[in-house]
């Protein structure tokens, strides 16, 4: 293998190609660029992500005629597309997509990856994105490579001799990174009460935004908590570095970080370069409940759009529009309900930023269900914590209503009592 430009590099690219666009921070940009650069010698490409950042210039509505795009999670750069009718979004478990990649029903042609640059022993990584882009990498008949010096050396499963690669170019940019805001005080409130049901020596599964952090704001004086989660962003980093986070009591890797990706800022990637305490891995191990559900009192955290009365989760769209994906939250919610003393986590804002409840007595016509309401055992808004697990459906609506905005309590009440006839 020897280096070329990135213009030779997509050159491999064909009509009828499937393509696969490695994950958020770790999307190769310039790649992209080049690609879609190419859209008028293309026909019927497929492409194939999960969740990708910077720019997806392939949706636009030039390239319609070049580019399919069939995305597993839907992220700010492609919603607008989906929701028009540019782009298709695919549902299926975060854990399910790698052996979809290797079982054939999807082939892949091309991957277009960014890594670490070679070691001495000429070893790359797939930096902060091992995901479901390792089962892509493992797949794909054609590897095509964006060689990072910015991109951090993470271990794990994520690692790629440079004689794999096909076409490798030299790139010189910072991947892409967040800006990480201060909790709001409601996060902050959430953050307290998700935290008063940690244990100390849990597992803990969470993802990125306001929430999270503020939940792990919240942790300071606990004790050896351990990390076992589909992704992260900087808010692990404080309390490892305060010995709050040390994984001591773990079943599965204990004293390692577990994760598949992660997103953040650079103190993040920093944190992550050749850390030997981090291991990134395939998601289809990390995100298998029978792996979660081997460590204990696993504590899984995720977010929702809205929740009914009864406990159903909606967490990927509104009413039909699209809005992210399934991803790993069932994976998750599942494991931690079968860990021992685990324990599945939903945590909302009681309201939308225009004041609409998040709790509601039916979802939004075309609303998906992400999460069943067999499965949520706990939901936290900044108002409390309702504990479902084993009410009948009118003690789930009173617990769930007691947590909701003050402001419409009485017409979910209202709302229960049409349902039931009896409240």
């Amino acid at each position: 293998m020897s280096y070329t430009s990135i213009t030779a590099a997509v050159q491999l690219i064909q009509s009828g190609h499937t393509v696969f666009i490695h994950t958020a921070a770790a999307t190769p940009r310039e790649l992209v660029n080049a690609m879609t650069a190419r859209s008028n010698e293309l026909k019927q490409v497929r492409l194939v992500s999960i969740h990708t950042e910077w720019e997806a210039p392939y949706a636009e509505m030039q390239h319609v005629h070049a580019f399919q795009i069939d995305a597993f999670f839907v992220g700010k750069n492609i919603r607008k597309a989906v929701n028009e009718g540019r782009a298709n979004y695919v549902p299926m478990f975060l854990s399910e997509i790698p052996r979809y990649f290797r079982t054939l029903e999807h082939p892949i042609d091309v991957a277009l990856i960014s890594v670490s640059p070679p070691d001495k022993n000429g070893y790359c990584t797939l930096g902060v994105s091992c995901d479901v882009s390792k089962a892509a990498v493992d797949t794909a008949k054609i590897i095509i490579a964006e060689i990072n010096p910015r991109m951090p050396r993470v271990l794990g499963d994520g690692v790629i001799h440079i004689s794999k690669i096909d076409a490798a170019v030299e790139v010189d940019y910072p991947i892409y990174a967040q800006t990480i805001k201060p909790p709001s005080d409601t996060e902050l409130s959430i953050g307290r009460h998700v935290a008063s049901l940690i244990d100390d020596r849990a597992t803990l599964q969470m993802g990125i935004g306001g929430i999270p952090n503020a939940v792990l704001q919240c942790l300071t004086n606990h004790k050896d908590l351990g990390i076992h989660t589909e992704m992260f962003s900087d808010g692990i980093i404080d309390l490892v570095q305060k010995g709050v986070i040390t994984g001591k009591y773990k079943t599965v890797h204990p004293g390692l970080l577990i994760s598949s990706f992660a997103i953040g800022s650079q103190r993040l990637y920093d944190f992550m370069d050749t850390n030997l305490i981090m291991r990134l891995m395939d998601v289809e191990y990390v995100n298998n409940p029978t792996t979660i559900r081997k460590n204990p009192r696993v504590t899984a955290i995720n977010s929702a759009i809205e929740i009914d009365i009864f406990g159903q989760v909606c967490a990927d769209s509104i009413g039909f529009r699209q809005y992210s994906g399934v991803g790993g939250q069932m994976d998750f919610m599942r494991g931690a309900a079968l860990s021992e003393n685990g324990k599945p986590i939903i945590a909302i804002p009681s309201t939308t930023s225009k004041g609409i409840s998040r709790i509601v007595s039916q979802l939004q016509p075309g609303a998906s269900v992400v999460t069943t309401r067999a499965h949520v055992h706990y939901v936290v808004t900044e108002y409390g914590i309702a504990y479902l697990r084993g009410k009948n459906l009118r003690q789930r609506a009173q617990a769930l209503i007691d947590i909701a905005h003050p402001d419409h309590r009485e017409k979910l009440e209202k709302d229960a009592f049409e349902i039931f006839k009896v409240f």
